[in-house]
Formats: structure tokens, sequence, C-alpha cells
């Protein structure tokens, strides 16, 4: 045998028993699967492939390249928010909970394998340059994006202020790619966005769920109750919120809930099964809460609506949320690697779990704006956002909780994907930064009428 060979197959043998140590130390407490036989076959079966291309393949290969591809396939391949992560992706991970970041400010998800849109972050640079929900980014800087990993996407999209960016979109309406180039900002991570629609009625957009959201809606909601007329009915704007912390999700929740569950999480391993619940507030707010929703509405902000929904709390208004109804963990690896997820589904306190199927609105409104000056509405076309059941892989919802699904997970290539794009869904442009803007918004304006309409009701019971 020679040299080379003896080499390749000590690596081989080297990484067979390292993987075996990793099963065995990941599954100690069930040593009878770990320590199978067609466990061992399978990782004989990855040394042996290993060792033919090492061997033969037309280039010089990177052994260590190829192992960490071998793990991230195997990671992505169990659902859609499962990654395993190299360093500096890892990295842009934890920046996500921070205050601010370098970037253009989307937020983006893969769509069987294409990075698409799930909506823009409102007043920076993708804003305002028109990128949309639904745009399907094919380009970014020129590099092709299929097959690309999210990560490295958002690393490509993310750095330095004032340097651009450029991306090719796909688009509804438009027979050929556009490409937007931008400028990298600052993008702050101001969670919470408060004011008075008219005297008593405030409104409260949460944008996303970072370490300090329940905090500033704590401070927003103190400066909105120490006014001059008291409140008597709050709109809670969680439309385009992508998700984050889980216990930020409860703590948001907490805020307007004395007791009762919010959410519990049940995993396949009992540490990761448990049961939230909410605490006495000193701060009584008895007022009621209409809760805005649509498609992009995901994770934790699904946490935050099913909470108040199941506990007779709020009213939900819009449209069907996103349905992402799992709960992922970001574990810490040598050599600075990361990998997250998914350790358990959660279930709103009625027990729904929302996997792929959302919330659904108590009163659906869709989207529309009047448009100034004119009171007949004018809406726009209704364009239908990605939701967590068109993602590849994406979890099932627990059998007899909501029944049996058809499989959404079809196959598809650019030119199918391009033209679903140009298919009537519901696409929505929100802006939260303008009164007469939100005052000709058709769903805030639903929930304002209805808030408005049960005190007046209230008014007349009392003679």
């Amino acid at each position: 045998m020679g040299k080379k060979q003896s080499t390749i197959l000590f690596k081989s043998g080297v990484i067979i028993s390292l993987l075996i140590m990793m099963i065995f130390g990941a599954c100690h407490f069930y040593p009878a699967r770990a320590a199978s036989d067609k466990t061992y076959q399978s990782l004989k079966l990855f040394s042996d492939v290993l060792e033919e291309i090492e061997r033969n393949y037309v280039d010089k290969v990177d052994t260590d390249k190829l192992i960490q591809n071998a793990i991230k396939g195997m990671v992505g391949n169990l659902d859609p928010h499962s990654a395993f992560m190299p360093p500096k992706a890892f990295d842009e991970l934890q920046d996500d909970t921070k205050g601010e970041f370098g970037g253009i400010g989307i937020v983006i998800t893969m769509k069987k394998g294409i990075l698409t849109v799930i909506s823009p972050i409102k007043g920076t640079p993708a804003d305002r340059a028109g990128i949309k929900a639904g745009d399907v980014i094919i380009q970014i800087n020129g590099k092709n994006t299929m097959d690309m990993a999210l990560w490295e996407s958002v690393k490509m999209m993310r750095g330095p202020k004032g340097e651009k960016v450029s991306i090719t979109i796909i688009r509804k309406g438009k027979p050929e790619p556009v490409t937007y180039t931008m400028k990298r900002e600052n993008i702050p991570l101001e969670s919470v966005k408060s004011l008075t629609l008219k005297p008593g009625y405030a409104y409260i957009s949460v944008t996303n769920f970072r370490v300090n959201t329940a905090s500033e809606l704590k401070q927003a909601l103190n400066k909105l109750e120490k006014k001059d007329a008291p409140l008597k009915g709050l709109i809670l704007d969680l439309r385009n919120n992508p998700g984050g912390l889980l216990t930020q999700a409860v703590a948001v929740s907490d805020i307007f809930l004395d007791h009762g569950i919010i959410v519990s999480i049940k995993g396949r391993l009992p540490e990761n099964t448990e049961i939230f619940k909410a605490h006495k507030n000193k701060i009584k707010r008895n007022y009621p809460i209409i809760v805005l929703i649509n498609g992009g509405t995901a994770s934790a902000s699904e946490i935050v609506a099913g909470a108040l929904q199941d506990q007779k709390r709020a009213l939900i208004i819009g449209t069907t949320s996103f349905g992402k109804g799992s709960v992922q963990t970001v574990k810490s690896l040598r050599d600075g690697f990361g990998l997250k997820y998914t350790i358990a589904r959660y279930y709103t306190p009625s027990g729904r779990s929302i996997q792929a199927e959302g919330i659904k609105p108590d009163i659906k409104v869709r989207y529309s704006l009047a448009k100034k000056n004119i009171e007949k509405k004018a809406k726009f076309p209704f364009e239908r956002m990605l939701r967590e059941k068109d993602l590849k892989h994406h979890l099932k919802a627990e059998k007899g909780k909501q029944g049996k699904k058809k499989n959404t997970d079809n196959n598809s290539d650019l030119k199918k994907l391009e033209k679903n794009t140009k298919q009537k869904t519901e696409r929505e442009s929100i802006d939260i930064d303008s009164i007469d803007r939100l005052m000709r918004d058709s769903q805030v304006n639903r929930a304002l009428d209805i808030l408005t309409g049960y005190e007046v009701f209230n008014r007349l019971r009392e003679f």
C-alpha cells in the first residue's frame, strides 16, 4: 500500500471515528440506536465516498471543505430553519439581536432554494429603492444566488456603511429582471413605534422581537397611558414582523395578560418541553386591543397573536399569518462554527399547532390604501405573500391538531418561480411613520372603527 493511499485511509478512519464519537456523545441516551450496524454502515459509506473523491477526482480537493459541505447538506435538509454555519455566518447571526448593523434593510428567506424577500425594513435603503415582499433575488453584486446559502447572501448584502450593493430581482409585472443599486446604511433595530391616532386611541407597531422589545413596549405604553385622554383602545400592529426571540414574545404577551398559558413548546426531549404562563401585572390594562396580522407575521409575532387570541384578550384582524410554529436553538461549536436547529414545535394556549397553517384572523380584512383627499378607497392587487408552507422541507403540523394537509413541496425551477411571482397574491406596503397614511390604511381604519364602536356601545349600555 502506497504512502498516499495510507494517508487517505488514515484520514478516512479518523473521520469515521470522530463521527461515531459525535453520534455517541449526542445520543448517549439512545445507546442502542447510536451503536446500530445501520449507523456504522452509513458512516462507512460516507468514508468510502470521501476516500474515492480524494484519490481520483480530477482536481485536488479540500477535505475540510468537503466535510463541512456534507454537514451543511445534512442539517439543511432537516427543515428550512436549521443550518450549519461557518464562523463568519455565525457572527452575522449574533448581529441579529444587537442594536444595529450595516446593510440595505430586507428580511429574506429561501423558497425552494430561491432567495426571496419576506419584507423590507421601513425607512431603509431597500424600502426607499422600492424592494417589495415577494421579490425574487437572482443576483447580488452580479453573483448568481441559485444554490447560495442564506447566510452567504446575508453576508454579501451586509457590510460597511456607504459601500454600494446591487441586487437583481424578478417581480410581478416586470417582463425582465430589474437591478437596484443601493448604499449600505447602519440599520437600526428599533422594535417599537407608537403614536396616537385620535384622543384615547393608540397605535403601536412592533417590527421585530429583539433583546429590549418588551421594555421598549412598556415605555411606549407608559407614555401613551399618561396622556390627558385615558386610553380607550389599542391597535397592536404585528404586520410584516418576522419574529425573533421567544423570550421577548412571551414577555410582550405577559404585558397584556394576568393569568393563563401564553405558549407551550413541546420537543422530542423533556428538556425541550416547557409551558410559559402569564403573571399578574401591577398596571391594569383593561382597554380593548386589536392585533393586526398578515402573511409577513411570523414566528415570535405569531406567538403573541395566538396567545392574545386564545385568551380572548384581543381581536385579530387582517390576513392569515406566515405559519412558523417551530422553535430553534443555537449551539456554538468548536473553531467558531455554529449550529441552528429546530428543537420543538410551539402551541397556542388552546393547544393549536399553527406550523404551516398560520394564525387565522377573527375578522379577515385585506390591505388597501385610500387615495389622498378621496373618499373612495383604491385597492392594490392583492398578492399572496410567501408563507411557511411554501418552504422546502417545512415541518408538518402535528397530526390530530390540524388534520391531513396536502404536500406543498412541489418540484420547481426558476422559470416556474418567476411565473408564480406574476400570479395574484397579497402584497402589502405599510408606512408606520405617517399618521396620514395610517388613517388611509384599510386594516388600521377597520380596527379603529371597531374600537370606537365598542366604546360607543358600552356608553349606551350604561343608560
